[in-house]
């Protein structure tokens, strides 16, 4: 079987049962010009294979017909087999000699270029600098990074180099990589199996590139240390190592071959990949490649998700392991999280201030073409089952109060005074259940999702965005369609009498918190309505705490980062005081919502999410002597029990003082609301409601455990930002902070008032729990969850 080898670019025609191409016509000869071509790059000299008058070169075509050359091969076969006599270019080593004659170690001096282990699974090339102590040198290797090395780790001396520039070495081992032809290792290892022979790494660079300058002997080692099919290791010593030709039955050529070739296809798919990884790294922060560009070429997408799979501790597989780690040992980079963290980030394929526990806790940020699709049907759609049964709202003064970025517009208020004197609220809620109904494919996907995402970088709505923002949200100056609960109080604050209907209503504001605390400040006549709900909300507020409620108001961070992906993203921090008039208006007017529905669900035993809280006997009085705030309100919640919930009846709900509470009033932005607004408008219309209250219990615990993440990743996205936003203070600053409990000896935990934080630190012997502290930022790393605060004694 006539078997047709490729050699750069040329071709060799041999049989199975051939000799070996150096005891042909066709061998290394040297001549004066035309048989060796020195390589001006290399420094390098190329044989040319010669048959009777006719060369072929290396990286050259044939100068003869393919006939002409299988005739020539077959001739000199035939005289081959009639001499049986080998005609080798450089004097072998034969099997009698010692292995200890060529084991010879050279001294290491400064300049020479070395080749070391740096670990178990790394090998570098690097340039002795200088001895650090007894044995062991300092290098400066092929990353650009000097360390010491003992004489054991050194793999390879390279022979004939003095005070190699170590600026040089990047493009030593380029062009060492360029000519590794594993080829050649077969026409060697031919050679030496018949003479019984061993080499070392100089003299099968003699055999198979006519040089044993300093390029060609490392290129001789890389091949032999590298290779799996035709030599093996007969003797090392320190840096010096002899090979042998391993025998022929253990050669079964095509098939360690093709495990070979794969293998340095695989090789060679990770270098280019490292190539393209360096090349990234190396180009200034704005020509960064972007992120979708490593997504075009499959082999480079799976290598990249698994960096960041190995980034987020999310590898699905021991293989995407692997890669990571391959790729992480190439870029001379530790296998640990954070280096590929890292290095996603000097890519430029993550952002510096990327949000990783938005991905490991695998939050979905974008909906499918399918549901968008899904949605902008239902938008399309103008029909309204409940449009006879509204009740038109229209002519009364709407206010929708929230904070200054938010999108979704769920809430809005009214209010009036009858002749009585009594005071009638309004809490309008916006209606998503007409566009969408229970069980369909928006709605399937709102329950996976749970609750919309709200970042200090963006929002991820449970809906998609445009049904959300122009058919769901309540919008200022337009026509609306909402479920509207009204009350009328008692003088006491309680509920007197109660609707819940559908409706439809026209916003007359929309105002942020800090807007409408202006507003009541300011106390105008034509805003009466306004202060009509301000003095509901006292009165409530009042009522409330008569029934045993425990107010836990506190002050709350709010972030805005402007243009997240940049270097330095612009943050606005808020900190909201819940107890200000505005905040605790739209409260209560919620909590009241939630009464009323549940007394609603109640009456006309409707299955619903009902909400409780037990008080655990709690005796707020014991907390009188701390500070109303954050102070009070952390010691208070510190104890109270969890929130349960009931599907069938109201629980009592201790802490907000109510015999029953019902989440109503966020259908837009949370799933369990949803359900509720499901429920109750079933009943409006007389129908069953669409869920048994089993069903519902099945669900919420779906929606819970979603719910769950969300807050974690919230919690944890506001403190990375607010660290951020310390860090980058000047560190002269001072702090206000409040001595919340002791931890530890004198370390306290503290809530800093300017940012509204919580951290710990040490304070000076004498200060109590509620007392007031000055701090400084010593030290602030967002990534890393570290905030080192130092108290400032006072004079």
């Amino acid at each position: 079987m006539m078997a047709v080898r490729a050699v750069n670019g040329g071709s060799l025609f041999r049989t199975a049962a051939s000799p070996p191409l150096l005891t042909f016509g066709c061998r290394f000869r040297q001549f004066s010009s035309l048989p060796f071509r020195r390589n001006s790059e290399l420094g390098l000299r190329f044989p040319f294979f010669c048959c009777g008058n006719q060369f072929l070169g290396y990286g050259g075509g044939l100068s003869r017909s393919v006939h002409s050359l299988v005739d020539c091969v077959m001739e000199e076969l035939t005289a081959w087999r009639s001499r049986r006599r080998i005609r080798a270019t450089v004097k072998l080593t034969t099997s009698g000699e010692l292995l200890e004659d060529k084991l010879v170690n050279q001294e290491i001096e400064k300049g020479l270029l070395l080749e070391f282990k740096k670990d178990s699974d790394r090998v570098l090339l690097g340039v002795a600098q200088r001895p650090d102590g007894k044995k062991n040198w300092m290098v400066y290797d092929q990353n650009g990074v000097t360390s010491s090395i003992r004489p054991q780790q050194i793999t390879y001396i390279v022979p004939g180099v003095e005070n190699f520039d170590h600026a040089e070495i990047s493009k030593f081992l380029q062009k060492a990589q360029e000519n590794l032809d594993p080829t050649l290792l077969e026409i060697a290892w031919v050679e030496l199996l018949e003479k019984n022979a061993s080499v070392t790494a100089e003299e099968l660079a003699e055999m198979i590139f006519g040089s044993s300058e300093p390029l060609a002997s490392y290129c001789a080692h890389l091949l032999l240390s590298k290779d799996e099919v035709y030599f093996t290791v007969l003797a090392t010593k320190g840096s010096r190592t002899i090979y042998g030709p391993r025998p022929t039955g253990q050669v079964h050529v095509e098939e360690l071959l093709h495990k070979k070739l794969a293998k340095d296809a695989a090789e060679k798919e990770l270098q280019d990949f490292v190539q393209l990884i360096v090349s990234a790294k190396a180009k200034p922060a704005l020509a960064k490649p972007p992120k979708s560009s490593w997504m075009v070429d499959e082999k480079i997408q799976y290598k990249i998700e698994s960096l960041e799979a190995y980034a987020i501790d999310a590898c699905k597989s021991d293989e995407q392991r692997k890669t990571a780690g391959m790729i992480l040992k190439a870029m001379g980079l530790t296998k640990t999280a954070s280096s590929a963290l890292n290095l996603l980030i000097n890519i430029g394929y993550f952002p510096v201030h990327v949000n990783l526990d938005l991905l490991k806790l695998n939050i979905l940020t974008d909906h499918s073409d399918e549901i968008i699709a899904a949605a902008e049907s239902l938008l399309s759609d103008s029909s309204d089952s409940d449009e006879m049964n509204r009740e038109d709202l229209t002519h009364l003064k709407v206010y929708a109060i929230d904070v200054d970025e938010a999108d979704e517009l769920d809430d809005a208020l009214s209010a009036t005074k009858l002749q009585d004197g009594r005071m009638k609220i309004w809490i309008h809620v916006a209606d998503p259940a007409r566009y969408v109904e229970p069980g369909s494919m928006v709605d399937r996907e709102a329950l996976r999702r749970g609750t919309s995402v709200f970042l200090p970088t963006g929002t991820y709505p449970m809906f998609p965005e445009k049904l959300a923002m122009e058919g769901m949200s309540l919008k200022q100056g337009e026509l609306c369609n909402a479920v509207s609960v009204s009350v009328i109080l008692h003088s006491d604050g309680s509920i007197a009498e109660y609707s819940v209907q559908n409706s439809i209503i026209k916003p007359t504001y929309m105002l942020t918190y800090e807007s409408a605390t202006e507003l009541l400040h300011l106390n105008l006549e034509e805003e009466a309505e306004l202060k009509i709900l301000s003095e509901a909300a006292a009165l409530r507020l009042k009522w409330r705490r008569q029934q045993g409620a425990i107010d836990t108001s506190t002050l709350e961070a709010r972030i805005k980062v402007v243009n997240p992906e940049d270097l330095e993203p612009s943050i606005n921090l808020y900190v909201e005081n819940q107890a200000d008039p505005a905040m605790r208006l739209v409260s209560e007017m919620m909590i009241l919502c939630g009464e009323v529905v549940a007394t609603f669900g109640s009456c006309n035993n409707i299955p619903l999410p009902y909400r409780g809280q037990p008080q655990s006997n709690i005796d707020v009085s014991a907390y009188s002597h701390l500070p109303e705030g954050p102070v009070r309100s952390s010691a208070i919640v510190r104890i109270m029990r969890a929130a349960e919930i009931d599907f069938r009846k109201p629980i009592r709900h201790g802490v907000l003082g109510l015999p029953g509470y019902v989440q109503f009033t966020s259908p837009i932005r949370r799933y369990l609301d949803l359900l509720a607004h499901y429920q109750v408008k079933a009943f409006l219309k007389g129908e069953t409601p669409p869920f048994s209250a089993g069903q519902l219990e099945g669900m919420a615990s779906i929606v819970n455990m979603q719910v769950r993440v969300v807050r974690k990743l919230s919690a944890s996205s506001l403190r990375y930002w607010i660290i951020e936003f310390l860090r980058r203070q000047p560190r002269e600053k001072k702090y206000r902070a409040l001595i919340l409990r002791f931890i530890k000896d004198r370390i306290a935990a503290l809530f800093v008032v300017e940012v509204g934080l919580q951290a710990s630190a040490w304070v000076s012997i004498g200060s109590q729990v509620g007392d007031e502290v000055e701090v400084q930022v010593e030290e602030a790393h967002p990534r890393d969850d570290v905030l080192y605060l130092k108290e400032v004694l006072r004079n």
